[in-house]
């Protein structure tokens, strides 16, 4: 070859090749919470973004409340978290489409985990966690504009965070009463039959996928009640939300189905709730996931109805302390007085 056409081609390859050289480590979170935690935003934040082949994306998890970074194959059928897909694989793993890469349950804030993309593609970021927890990643080849640098992600991501956090629309707020949208208040839990609202939330979609925040906290915490009367707790969250007393089981997973203590009597009422009838404060009692079902897709079988309904008939004065195992140690917690 001439050397001036050999050093014209070596020239046109360190053009085409130097931004694989150069790889760009983007960064971007999963989840953010109030500084209480009872406000969890359950989103990818930014939940959509574009990268070069080569490069790599570094999600944070700043809340406490767990969530999966999860690269499912096309096709591929969604598995619970406890399976992963299978497993999890390695912090910094690659992703092309052909093997699925799963961070598994992240829960402890400030965790990070890495992704790296050696191929063009659109590729679907999902939580194994929360169903309603999307986002997508676009990869370019190595000499495509990007239309956003990373400070652009970060300002969007702040922006979301906020959006999600601060209830700006005020939906929560109309659901619950002007001005307290956090608590209706023993009152009120009385004048609404003793119904004690599980969690609420509210669902948004972007053009990267879906985001949701959810209000995590039994909306009466302290119900005051007399023996022989029964309490219902009802979800109104896009999260699903356990009512436990007493020992929870091992490993709770939303898998973990209905347990109680011998003596505490368990049966479904006409209209699909579920109910109890506990008669002591030492006894356990596990209601298993309270969850709206899940929605209807077409090609898939017709989903059974959920249940969003739990009850409790208790038959003897005590102070019944109780928790959801999903979201305890964001504070939601509750207690039922019996009186005689």
């Amino acid at each position: 070859m001439r050397p001036k056409l050999r050093g014209l081609v070596l020239s046109c390859a360190a053009i085409v090749f130097s931004p694989a050289a150069h790889a760009q480590s983007w960064q971007a979170t999963a989840g953010a919470e109030s500084p209480d935690k009872k406000l969890q935003a359950l989103a990818f934040l930014p939940n959509e973004i574009w990268i070069h082949a080569g490069d790599s994306i570094t999600w944070t998890f700043p809340a406490n409340e767990p969530h999966s970074v999860t690269f499912l194959k096309p096709g591929q059928v969604r598995p619970t978290y406890a399976a992963g897909c299978p497993g999890i694989t390695a912090d910094g793993s690659m992703f092309d489409g052909s093997v699925c890469v799963n961070s598994g349950r992240i829960g402890i804030a400030g965790t990070t985990y890495t992704v790296t993309f050696p191929s063009p593609g659109n590729f679907k970021l999902v939580c194994l966690i929360h169903a309603n927890m999307t986002g997508m990643v676009h990869v370019l080849g190595p000499v495509e504009p990007l239309p956003h640098d990373q400070d652009f992600y970060n300002r969007q991501g702040a922006t979301g965070q906020r959006d999600l956090l601060s209830d700006r629309d005020g939906g929560l707020g109309r659901k619950f009463g002007e001005g307290a949208p956090h608590d209706f208040g023993e009152e009120n839990a009385h004048a609404h039959r003793h119904e004690i609202v599980t969690g609420t939330g509210e669902l948004v979609s972007t053009a990267g996928g879906l985001e949701s925040v959810s209000l995590m906290r039994f909306m009466q915490p302290v119900v005051t009640i007399h023996a022989g009367e029964t309490v219902e707790w009802a979800s109104s969250d896009v999260s699903g939300h356990t009512v436990t007393f007493g020992q929870e089981p091992p490993n709770v997973t939303p898998e973990t189905p209905q347990s109680a203590s011998p003596n505490v009597l368990l049966f479904s009422d006409d209209d699909g709730a579920r109910h109890a009838v506990i008669t002591s404060p030492a006894d356990s009692l596990h209601s298993g996931r309270i969850a709206q079902a899940p929605q209807e897709r077409t090609g898939l079988a017709q989903a059974p109805p959920g249940v969003t309904r739990y009850r409790v008939t208790f038959t003897n004065p005590g102070i019944y302390p109780y928790i959801c195992a999903f979201h305890d140690q964001l504070g939601m917690t509750g207690e039922v007085i019996v009186l005689p």
